[in-house]
């Protein structure tokens, strides 16, 4: 079993990182391996709409780790997703960066992946942010793993995180959730326990 976690903020080693590695560290403990990703600090196109993934199955763009994820997808059994907030939302890097991973990779599986989003902040907007992320998840078959609280931490340099001893413990028992979760799908997967049968998509667009 193993999970990504990718680091959305410019800072490497910044407030996000201190949370992505409170998870990691209780995910290594409980056997988990992890891959830790950082998209980086230079500018990550969006999604342009001109449905060229649809015929390959990868994005046009190859200036980011975009299609190196999706052809490494059925490597991952969780991705846990963390940014600082901006404005209420999430970076415009990683939100650009998801949009593209999830649209272009649609043609693989990410049903039944666990998925979990990380955020922090120095005060206000974690949840908004927290929300957005996790539509990545809610609309793709992924189960969310949920903790004692939302998934943040605040500070506003690292060492200020590193003081949020309840963002902390927050990320630990997410960990801790990941972790117990996987062990029960793969449980359940030994005991011939099936995955869902879903029926086709349908796609209904309002139109008059």
């Amino acid at each position: 079993m193993k999970a990504l976690l990718i680091n959305g903020s410019p800072h490497k080693n910044g407030c996000t990182d201190v949370a992505l590695s409170e998870v990691e560290g209780v995910l290594k403990r409980r056997g988990i391996e992890t891959e830790m990703l950082w998209i980086g600090n230079k500018p990550v196109a969006g999604c342009i709409a001109c449905m060229s993934c649809t015929k390959t199955g990868k994005c046009i763009r190859s200036d980011d780790k975009v299609n190196e994820i999706i052809e490494r997808l059925d490597e991952f059994d969780a991705i846990i997703v963390g940014s600082p907030v901006y404005y209420a939302g999430p970076a415009g890097q990683i939100t650009a960066f998801l949009d593209r991973l999830f649209f272009a990779g649609s043609n693989k599986n990410f049903a039944g992946k666990l998925g979990a989003a990380v955020v922090s902040c120095r005060r206000g907007g974690a949840t908004a942010a927290f929300d957005r992320l996790n539509k990545y998840f809610t609309m793709n078959n992924m189960p969310v793993v949920s903790s004692q609280y939302w998934n943040q931490i605040h500070g506003f340099t690292p060492d200020d995180a590193r003081q949020d001893l309840e963002g902390l413990q927050t990320m630990r028992t997410l960990g801790e959730n990941i972790a117990w979760l996987l062990r029960c799908i793969e449980a359940g997967r030994k005991a011939g326990i099936k995955v869902p049968l879903y029926e086709p998509t349908i796609y209904t667009n309002f139109i008059r």
